[in-house]
């Protein structure tokens, strides 16, 4: 049977068993002609249940859900006992050719900086077709750059011996490139996959068994990943007592772990999967404030990406501060301050062994004031965000952003996934998650496109994380802002055939982007009449739409909701589907409100002390 399909019916099947083989279990398809040998191949592993195939008609939308099924899924398991491995799971996205591979671009760039294994398999016009104005025909050779760990491009198949055990040769040491089995460096890879015509099958498509698919003599390489990195020390001078432990973006609980080990304080973003506990201090971008609690610190040990707060670059950049940066794997170590002094793969397990400081332990003095402060800072967001402070209703009310990111996170437990929009969602989050979780093991997993830190694509990176939550039995809601909302609602259309997901989405809508009143931009709003105005238009960007309609366009379920009760209400019922929940607040003062809390909350650390 397979001699009588064309040779790029042939290499696609092939292509897509070995990816289903090795371990790949969902693929997001953007339909297209010159891609038609991989839908074909995609539709027939889909009804054989070898993987779950997405179809999405926007190639932005479908790079971004590929993500998020990537950074929702468990990992895949490699070798046995202590030999055994965690890998992350790659997830293939598929395009045509021309502009479809160029609109990856954005989740690519993600991918990179987040090292999340994207496989982007874009067809490709022949090389014949090449440069001569073919249609839909562009150089996509390295279209992505230094974005991608490894980028190849393979000549359009003609049906030669050997053929196939070539082009499962390349696949193989693409999925090794994307896994970072050989560097610890996962990340996106490009495979530019030519296909010459026929591209479609000359009669309907019979089951065909995968040994069918392989060459003869076929043997898959086995790549055994690399024994992990000598673990270190950190770089501590003077009292050790009196360090940080700053946990960013993916820092993992093993942050938590050190701090709580060695007796340091710990400031942990949202998406660090390093939050709560004894030592995590709230508020801390606001507590960094207070030069009589700072000055003291010596040394701090960084893990993860930290992106979210000035005040903790300010901190990493100060001269007498040693900072130690733990980064796994063969990627570049984050110093955006350029001040790191040690940089580690790894910290030896002594130093997050429970109980056992491995150097003597202090007096407790260092940590008793962060606790203090931390709780201070709690107590002002906690009186600030309360129900009693929020009045009539969540439009009118001060800290509105506040309110509701507290609603949504008081209503999550440790089986949940909260995916979180850039700009002032993640921000606000940041400084109420844990108020209504005092246990660790409460708070929910929160993820975030923390890579670029930008608003694009986040709608679909969480239906992404959804579909791959739910296959653990997991919860997912969503929590972004309305620009975010609107530069992904495409994110939301789904076809009739395609695999159902339940997510709930709220949107904080203030009517633009009231982030940059919190920046220096701010104070063009309240300098005059027309900086204002200016501010207005190339900042505010007020757009006016109504969600409503919008998410019924789509037949997606809206709901708009005006106060904390009804919010947390319509969080903890059940739902089917993907919901949309709007919460409108005001824009208007975001500035003073976050400068107001900020002053109290120093006062209140300065006043423990």
């Amino acid at each position: 049977m397979s001699a009588a399909l064309p040779p790029s019916l042939v290499a696609a099947r092939a292509i897509v068993t070995d990816l289903a083989l090795q371990g790949v279990r969902d693929v997001v398809l953007a339909p297209g002609s010159r891609s038609a040998p991989l839908a074909y191949a995609l539709a027939e592993a889909d009804d054989a249940g070898l993987l779950t195939l997405h179809v999405r008609v926007d190639e932005r939308s479908a790079g971004f859900l590929a993500l998020g099924l990537s950074r929702g899924a468990e990992p895949v398991l490699r070798g046995a006992g202590d030999d055994q491995v965690e890998l992350p799971r790659p997830v293939a996205v598929v395009t045509t050719s021309g502009t479809a591979v160029a609109n990856l671009h954005p989740a690519v760039l993600e991918a990179h900086h987040t090292g999340v294994p994207l496989v982007v398999l874009a067809a490709d016009r022949p090389h014949e077709l090449r440069g001569t104005g073919a249609s839909q025909t562009t150089d996509q050779v390295g279209i992505f750059g230094t974005a991608v760990r490894y980028a190849v491009d393979v000549p359009a198949p003609d049906g030669r011996d050997g053929e196939v055990r070539d082009l499962l040769g390349t696949l193989g040491r693409a999925l090794a490139a994307a896994q970072g089995l050989r560097d610890r460096h996962p990340g996106p890879v490009h495979v530019n996959l030519a296909f010459r015509d026929p591209l479609h099958p000359p009669a309907p498509l019979a089951p065909l068994p995968p040994e069918e698919t392989w060459p003869e003599g076929f043997r898959r390489t086995t790549v055994v990943p690399p024994a992990p990195a000598p673990a270190g020390d950190p770089a501590l001078h003077g009292d050790p007592a009196r360090t940080l432990v700053v946990a960013g973006d993916g820092a993992g609980a093993v942050a938590r772990a050190v701090a709580e080990a060695q007796g340091w304080p710990l400031l942990a973003e949202p998406s660090s999967g390093a939050c709560g506990g004894p030592n995590a201090v709230a508020a801390y971008r606001s507590v960094l404030g207070v030069e009589e609690l700072t000055r003291d610190v010596e040394q701090v040990v960084v893990f993860g990406r930290p992106t979210l707060s000035r005040p903790v670059q300010r901190l990493l950049g100060r001269p007498d501060v040693v900072v130690t940066v733990v980064a796994p794997g063969g990627g570049p170590w984050p110093d955006a301050a350029r001040n790191a002094e040690l940089v580690v793969p790894a910290l030896a397990e002594r130093w997050s062994a429970p109980a056992s400081p491995v150097d003597a332990p202090a007096d407790g003095t260092f940590l008793a004031r962060w606790r203090s402060a931390g709780r201070a800072a709690a107590a002002v967001v906690d009186a600030a965000t309360s129900d009693d402070a929020v009045g009539d209703g969540l439009l009118s009310a001060p800290h509105a952003g506040l309110v509701v990111a507290r609603a949504v996170a008081s209503v999550l437990g440790p089986n949940d996934v909260l995916v979180v929009g850039s700009s002032n969602p993640v921000r606000d989050l940041d400084l109420v998650l844990g108020l209504d979780h005092p246990q660790a093991g409460d708070l929910p997993d929160v993820l975030a496109n923390r890579g670029l830190a930008g608003i694009d694509g986040t709608v679909s990176t969480a239906t992404g994380v959804a579909h791959a939550a739910a296959r653990q039995g997991r919860r997912t809601r969503a929590l972004v802002g309305d620009l975010t909302f609107l530069h992904d609602v495409g994110g939301l259309l789904r076809g009739p055939h395609e695999p159902p997901v339940d997510l709930e989405i709220v949107v904080v809508n203030d009517d633009g982007g009231s982030i940059f009143a919190t920046l220096e931009h701010g104070e063009l709003a309240t300098s005059s009449a027309a900086g204002a105005a200016t501010f207005e238009r190339v900042f505010g960007t007020p757009h006016g739409a109504t969600l409503g309609n919008l998410c019924a366009g789509y037949g997606v379920d809206h709901q708009l909701v005006l106060d904390v009760g009804s919010l947390r209400h319509a969080l903890r019922a059940p739902s089917r589907g993907v919901q949309v929940i709007e919460v409108r607040v005001p824009r208007v003062d975001r500035l003073a409100e976050t400068r107001d809390l900020a002053a109290r909350v120093g006062a209140a650390v300065r006043a423990t002390r």
